[in-house]
């Protein structure tokens, strides 16, 4: 299902592999470890998002 979704990552980020990636998906916001492609994904709604990014922008 994530598989065919265009993940993105942070302009600041290097070419390695040591990232969260996300994607956009149905009113959603997945995100991932850019090292396990594969691996679990975790969704979350648009306002929790938003949540999130403002604690750590905190």
């Amino acid at each position: 299902m994530f598989e065919q979704l265009e993940w993105r990552k942070s302009s600041y980020s290097d070419n390695g592999a040591n990232c969260v990636e996300v994607a956009f998906v149905e009113g959603r916001v997945a995100a991932r470890d850019s090292k396990d492609p594969h691996g679990p994904v975790l969704v979350f709604d648009r306002r929790r998002w938003a949540a999130f990014l403002t604690a750590l922008d905190g």
